[in-house]
């Protein structure tokens, strides 16, 4: 049986990996090190209050998922256990692509830091939000509310709810426009998220992906050692340009999770494990068992589920 590796896209405000950072040696040796490339202290990147300023804050939380994200994949590898397919979200696609070996670790964590040099946007601006949303479920491109009004943008399918009734979208754009949608159609159907002030993934994220555009640009990639699951399209990515294109496309583009479990079933992927907290459990439907690791004692319960399935812990290796 052959196992996968989901990596979310959230940027948490609450700390997370100080359990695993506490339980294991490998996770204290590599917080050291993301500590040394980024200039943060660990305490910043496990604990500690995020920045108040938009992008630096975005820049040390994106620091924090990823490095989350990747101490548990170098625990899972600690007990011989790999992926046979890999892919993410956002910045979980950009962490997964390391992991696959189409970038160095230092690479990534530089150009993560790099990003809280970001101009903020002007006080005239209008102000972005995120919000979640509700649709029916239909066999084609998911529709969702307030489709082609203007400052709302679709931003990420997160497919079927577990119980098969409703779809999940991520809705992004302009703040006041997503809060007078969410006023208009029935209670619960959109949520604005408090506190998120950046329509990611929509073209109103453009003067980022400029600003970073050259230094993606200076990246070295590389083309995946095993198969990685593209969030933007239904697509493996194989080569070097392929990656790189990922990577700036990914703060414009809306992201699809459906797009990539689909693909990783397409791999033979029989069970995966999901990094981080940033993709909710129990929530969402699956087209294989998964396992959610954020904790100690979800590393045993990826082990014994792992082993239960019959999977061979020996693994494919992965290129750091």
């Amino acid at each position: 049986m052959s196992l996968g590796y989901l990596f979310g896209g959230g940027v948490g405000t609450e700390p997370h990996g100080l359990e695993l950072y506490r339980t294991y040696e490998v996770v204290q040796s590599w917080y050291e090190q993301v500590s040394a490339w980024t200039g943060l202290t660990v305490g910043q990147i496990l604990e500690e209050d995020l920045p108040t300023a938009q992008e630096e804050r975005q820049s040390v939380g994106t620091v924090r998922e990823a490095a989350l994200a990747i101490g548990v994949h170098d625990v899972l590898a600690s007990f011989n256990l790999r992926p046979a397919a890999i892919g993410g979200l956002s910045l979980g696609a950009m962490t997964a692509s390391c992991l696959a070996g189409s970038l160095g670790r230092r690479e990534l964590f530089e150009m993560l830091a790099a990003s809280r040099d970001t101009p903020e946007p002007s006080a005239d601006d209008p102000q972005q939000g995120i919000a979640i949303a509700f649709s029916a479920l239909d066999g084609g491109a998911p529709s969702y509310p307030g489709e082609n009004l203007p400052g709302i943008h679709l931003a990420g399918d997160f497919g079927p709810t577990a119980d098969g009734t409703r779809r999940i979208i991520m809705l992004a754009g302009h703040a006041e426009a997503l809060g007078a949608l969410a006023a208009e159609v029935p209670p619960g159907t959109v949520v604005p998220l408090p506190g998120r002030t950046i329509a990611v993934h929509t073209p109103l994220r453009r003067p980022y992906r400029d600003f970073m555009a050259p230094r993606i640009d200076a990246i070295p990639f590389a083309a995946p050692g095993i198969p990685l699951l593209s969030c933007l399209e239904r697509k493996v990515l194989r080569t070097a340009a392929d990656v790189r294109d990922l990577f700036q496309r990914n703060s414009t583009d809306p992201i699809s999770l459906v797009d990539v479990y689909t693909g990783m079933q397409e791999q033979g992927v029989q069970l995966g494990l999901v990094m981080g907290p940033s993709i909710p459990e129990g929530i969402l439907a699956f087209p294989f068992p998964v396992v959610h690791i954020e904790r100690p004692e979800h590393i045993e319960q990826a082990l014994t589920t792992a082993y239960d399935l019959g999977i061979d812990l020996s693994g494919t290796p992965v290129l750091s």
